[in-house]
């Protein structure tokens, strides 16, 4: 019997546009006339058509190479995809598969030659579609852009945003966004560049904001990423030329003229909130806003990050122990780190310390807990959870947690064929590609930036591939330690005992709450799970 899969997809969960019901229904319609009883279905609601990275579809080519269905129907070309080189690489496998790919909207059945042309063609102009609309909603970011004006998202240090209302063209009344200072904010910025230039060390100047006390605008201590942030932010300079000069020598796209006096506000730097762009995709333009930070200091100090950034990595004091991450102070509830002390006699090693951090970094103005040796203070701590009585079902159950981390070998062994598989796939079709260089020059200058692109994604999997075989080896490596202690007695003295440093490390952080060292009196507070 013959089977088929329907796919559909839609990138707004809304009742506009075709609905995935209604491109179903037309699926199952096209089935009826290619007389297929038997299909299954595969639906993504609320997923963009630029990449493959979708769940029902990834399911889907699953099920394509577990060979459970002979034809697949789509309503349109583009639900499947609106980049040619993921639609081509599709096409190919289900053709190395013996799978029909039938859309119904365009009447491509792949099982002609015509039809197989005819779609590569399509699959074409959907990305330039794609491309168009991105092209369109960067032309609209370059027009807000030419106001200067505050697009909105969490306010930085020294500022807040003020709503202000104008009368456009047709008298109509508007309104926009612009920042407004905040004095005592913005000395804390003037302090932090002020500093930088004196100790040329991000470092050092989060010593000196941490030992004076000097919070963020949420209230929280400064750590050095947001000082670096700061330090990089062009909305503190008072914009000139050089400036200007600098941000586009950097990558950024600059909009505005300078005059010394204005700051730059930067758009189009992320996708969402975790997604980074391409710095070359950044747009800096002259803001409403004035500059505190005079250019010459600004660009001075962009040069001094820029030379520590490419000086040799500095090889770290503290090294790693069993409480790192879940020791901490009672004083001050911050975390303690490990330092070296002197040199033993008696083993000739440096000996290690737990330090609070909040002492450390303020140089014990802000608190004075007595440090405690790692060696001791862990030898305690094993000693002690050694004579608690640990749940046996919550022991065991952080040992399969850890059983089931490692039993990840499988997903990634299949994984690395998966990757093989793909390698050969774009190979493959970079051949076809530049077969068809020989067609309508038109077609050309679209194929050829795919060739190139492709060739790109094939050296990414390539490395993806050779990361992926690494760590494939070490979960087959840390396999047998595991089953060792999950066929061992279940008490928690009896595992501690055959566990390794990191095994063991990641044990007592999974049945341990808190840690607390009291210092003053010599006393530490542990609370596991139970």
């Amino acid at each position: 019997m013959k089977i088929a899969a329907i796919y559909s997809r839609k990138s707004k969960i809304t009742g506009k546009g075709e609905s995935i019901i209604n491109q179903i229904e037309l699926c199952k319609h096209e089935c009826n006339h290619l007389e297929i009883e038997k299909f299954i279905i595969y639906e993504d609601e609320g997923f963009s058509g630029k990449n493959i990275k979708r769940p029902q579809f990834q399911k889907m080519l699953i099920d394509a190479r577990e060979k459970k269905f002979h034809v697949l129907i789509c309503y349109r070309l583009d639900r499947i995809s609106r980049n040619i080189s993921d639609f081509t690489t599709l096409i190919n496998e289900l053709d190395s598969l013996h799978i029909s790919f039938i859309s119904v909207n365009e009447q491509f059945d792949t099982s002609t030659p015509m039809g197989r042309a005819m779609m590569y063609i399509a699959s074409v102009f959907a990305q330039l579609e794609r491309e168009t609309i991105g092209e369109r909603v960067r032309d609209n970011m370059l027009e807000l852009a030419k106001s200067g004006r505050w697009l909105g998202g969490q306010t930085p240090l020294g500022y807040e945003s003020r709503k202000l209302s104008y009368l456009d063209g047709d008298f109509r009344e508007k309104s926009m966004y612009t920042l407004s200072p905040i004095k005592k904010e913005l000395d804390v910025v003037k302090i932090i560049y002020d500093k930088y230039l004196q100790y040329k060390s991000i470092s050092q100047v989060f010593i000196f904001i941490f030992k004076k006390n000097i919070k963020t605008k949420n209230g929280a201590d400064f750590n050095k990423k947001r000082i670096q942030l700061i330090l990089r932010n062009p909305l503190y300079v008072r914009a000139n030329e050089a400036v200007m000069n600098h941000l586009q020598l950097i990558g950024m796209n600059v909009m505005g003229k300078a005059n010394d006096k204005q700051g730059i506000i930067t758009y189009n730097k992320s996708k969402g909130a975790r997604i980074k762009r391409d710095i070359t995709e950044w747009i800096a333009a002259i803001s409403k806003h004035e500059g505190i930070i005079d250019a010459f200091n600004w660009l001075k100090v962009q040069q001094i990050l820029d030379d520590n950034k490419n000086k040799a990595p500095r090889l770290g004091t503290s090294a790693a122990a069993l409480l790192t991450g879940i020791l901490k102070c009672s004083k001050c509830g911050k975390s303690m780190i490990v330092k070296h002390g002197h040199i033993s006699a008696t083993t000739n090693k440096k000996i290690q310390y737990y330090v609070c951090s909040t002492k450390d970094y303020s140089k014990g103005e802000r608190c004075n807990n007595p440090n405690v040796r790692v060696d001791e203070l862990e030898k305690v701590v094993i000693d002690n959870l050694k004579n608690i009585t640990i749940s046996r079902n919550i022991l065991l159950e952080e040992l399969n947690k850890i059983k089931c981390e490692l039993s990840k070998t499988n997903l990634v062994q299949s994984e690395i064929e998966s990757l093989s598989s793909q390698i050969n796939i774009k190979q493959d079709q970079i051949d076809i590609l530049v077969n068809q260089l020989s067609l309508d020059n038109e077609i050309s200058k679209y194929i050829r930036p795919q060739i190139y692109k492709l060739g790109i994604e094939l050296e990414k999997l390539s490395v993806k591939y050779k990361d992926l075989a690494s760590t494939s080896y070490k979960f087959k490596n840390n396999n047998p330690i595991v089953d060792k202690f999950l066929n061992s007695s279940n008490s928690f003295s009896s595992i501690m005992d055959i566990l390794d440093f990191n095994n063991k490390r990641l044990l007592i952080n999974n049945i341990v709450n808190s840690i607390y060292w009291d210092g003053a009196r010599g006393i530490v507070k542990i609370k596991t799970l139970n």
